[in-house]
């Protein structure tokens, strides 16, 4: 009997052992990123930890969550605008990028120029270029790592008209369609792949939203708010990653996975994401190092224009600079530029050159001049902070008085208007209003003037005032109360 019982039980570990070895582990590992915005000089050193990770983990996929270019003069006012960053990404090996708002920033054109020097797959649901556009665009596409399918949808954001943030015309010939309407049609992607991610380029609490929504899906790399995550966070089971812009920092995502047996499916046992600090990483691939050295020999964008003898602060400092160009080099009575359209919000004392000028105003924009009666503009502004999904815009030539809602603090319940010495402006009179194309594109409150374009873009009009003045000072300077 107890001869039986010992064979009985060697049966049975011979057996456990021999399940256990058909039992398999995997994993998948990505480096993620989100609006780069040309921030070209990082490379050699984000070239480096994809290397390194990569030499560990020979399959690794790298993905970009958009905004890739539109903040470095050295990329965006290349020959072919946006090509450095093409061409580092090619490097680097990119395998995917969502497009983000301001992929569009050179219109259908220039973005399908970008596409075609591209070895990496531009991955975008929502949006449907007319044929005649060549946009090489994909919805979806799925990577094989190590026998692991992991498949990727693409979305870009809508703004209030139905459109990414940017210039309506450079989306001309695209339609687009809202992002959780069309990712749910992507269901399949769950029965065809063993991981599941989302390349959204929507925002933190849209990601948070669409988590809610698609349970089939693993993961959502993010991109649009450039709020940073530690590391990562789990809403309703998905994992969601972001970080803060221009490669400050990128993500390494790890996800395990295990079947019981060969030809059984895979189970996601764990997912789990790292941040790692670029901008104060150490090591750098010396071949794109020589390209970013190569991208930068342009000494004409280092030219001082001016001194700032008080560090800016704020955006407001910045904006309040901006728009006193505008009025001072057009004669208008009034100014107005964007919240978003103010692309840094810091600047050290000491010189302010034409590069400082390009990041601060990258965007190609026209001068719009219009003639506004009070009323006009004050809708006008309102129309501008609603569209413009970032704040109230800022302003030259008057004053704003803003009372926002108590709850919802983005909604203005009242706006009142001054002149620059605070009394209550004129709503009948009129005044000539300039601001930028982009500006007078999203206002869409009624006015009889839809403006007129100067033949100056207003990065040139900032250059030409700003040459003008031995010095500026814009410390604690503010219009909007």
């Amino acid at each position: 009997m107890k001869k039986r019982l010992l064979a009985l039980s060697f049966v049975i570990c011979q057996l456990s052992f021999s399940l256990s070895a058909l039992a398999e582990r995997r994993e998948v590992h990505i480096l993620s990123a989100n609006d780069m915005h040309a921030n070209i000089q990082v490379f050699p050193a984000l070239a480096h930890i994809a290397d390194s990770l990569r030499a560990l983990y020979p399959g690794l996929l790298v993905f970009s969550a958009g905004d890739n270019r539109t903040g470095e003069p050295l990329n965006d006012m290349y020959e072919i605008p946006a090509y450095p960053m093409v061409a580092l990404m090619n490097q680097v090996g990119f395998s995917a990028t969502t497009l983000g708002n301001h992929e569009f920033d050179s219109g259908p054109r220039g973005l399908a120029r970008l596409i075609n020097l591209s070895n990496f797959s531009y991955l975008c649901a929502n949006c449907y270029p007319a044929d005649s556009l060549r946009l090489h665009l994909l919805p979806t596409k799925s990577f094989d790592v190590d026998g692991i399918r992991v498949g990727v949808v693409g979305a870009v954001q809508l703004g209030t008209h139905g459109l990414p943030d940017t210039h309506p015309d450079n989306c001309r010939g695209i339609h687009f369609s809202p992002v959780n309407e069309t990712v749910a049609k992507y269901e399949r992607l769950r029965q065809q792949n063993d991981v599941v991610i989302l390349l959204s380029h929507n925002g933190y609490e849209a990601d948070v939203e669409s988590s809610a929504l698609f349970p089939w899906i693993d993961i959502i790399i993010g991109g649009h708010t450039h709020t940073q995550i530690s590391g990562g966070e789990t809403h309703n089971g998905i994992l969601i990653t972001q970080n803060v812009n221009r490669l400050k920092r990128v993500t390494h995502i790890t996800v395990i996975l295990d079947r019981d047996s060969v030809g059984a499916p895979w189970h996601i046992v764990r997912k789990k994401a790292d941040l790692i600090d670029v901008q104060h990483h150490t090591g750098r691939n010396v071949a794109v190092e020589d390209m970013v050295r190569f991208f930068c020999s342009n000494p004409a964008f280092e030219r001082p224009l001016t001194q700032v003898e008080q560090p800016f602060t704020s955006y407001e400092e910045l904006g309040c600079m901006m728009t006193d160009a505008f009025v001072a080099e057009t004669g208008a009575d009034v100014a107005i530029q964007n919240y978003g359209g103010v692309r840094y919000s810091e600047h050290p004392a000491g010189p302010f050159t034409v590069s400082d000028v390009l990041r601060l105003d990258p965007f190609n924009n026209e001068t719009v001049m219009m003639e506004l009666s009070g009323e006009e503009l004050q809708q006008m502004l309102l129309s501008v902070s609603r569209n413009d999904a970032s704040d109230f815009p800022f302003v030259s030539g008057i004053l704003c008085q803003v009372e926002r809602d108590a709850i919802d603090t983005l909604r203005i319940k009242k706006l009142t208007l001054l002149d620059t010495r605070g009394r209550k402006l004129n709503l009948k009179q009129r005044y000539r209003v300039v601001t930028s194309s982009y500006v007078a594109s999203i206002a869409d409150a009624p006015r009889r003037d839809q403006g007129q374009f100067i033949n100056r873009k207003t990065a040139d009009i900032i250059i030409s005032h700003l040459e003008k003045q031995p010095s500026i000072n814009y410390q604690g300077v503010r219009r909007i109360r």
